[in-house]
């Protein structure tokens, strides 16, 4: 009797576990912020995209404003195409806008910024829709290409200077 009352005990308890990390699992996914509203795709080429990956965030000025929907490799030239899911009621985003991708900290998650362009109908800018198309990008800075140049430039001061006396 008194092993079956522990086996019920460590069976509640193990459930109670399973539970806690399936909720920090889903909270540190962050799956409420695109979930169930309603979204509207636009897309966008860069020429290199670093370690963004699908899901990762689109943000205007720190807010989070969409995710991105698909990454996929364009046939014909061989760049990256990402399809963005933004939230509908963010539907007056000017066709002139930015985007770039960008770094959260120095080895943080990657994720895309999109600076806000004019919207002056005079000047021919129109209001994405469904289906629209970003041509302003930016490629993402890769850390090891930094460090690189970083690298080569310092080595290349140090030859040609001419020495003053």
């Amino acid at each position: 009797m008194q092993s079956k009352k522990s086996e019920i005990w460590v069976g509640c308890f193990m459930l109670l576990a399973i539970a806690a990390i399936i909720f920090l699992c889903l909270k540190v996914a962050d799956l409420k912020s695109i979930g169930s509203q309603s979204t509207y795709q636009i897309s966008a080429s860069f020429e290199n995209i670093g370690g963004l990956k699908e899901g990762s965030p689109i943000k205007v000025g720190g807010v989070v404003i969409g995710r991105v929907a698909s990454i996929t490799l364009d046939k014909k030239n061989y760049i990256p195409e990402v399809k963005i899911d933004l939230l509908s009621e963010y539907d007056n985003i000017p066709d002139s806008s930015s985007l770039s991708i960008r770094t959260s900290g120095l080895l943080g998650e990657q994720y895309i910024a999109m600076n806000i362009g004019p919207d002056d109908e005079e000047l021919g800018i129109a209001i994405l829709k469904n289906g629209g198309r970003l041509e302003d990008t930016k490629p993402a800075m890769v850390l090891e290409d930094l460090i690189g140049q970083f690298l080569y430039k310092s080595g290349d001061s140090q030859g040609t200077e001419p020495a003053t006396e």
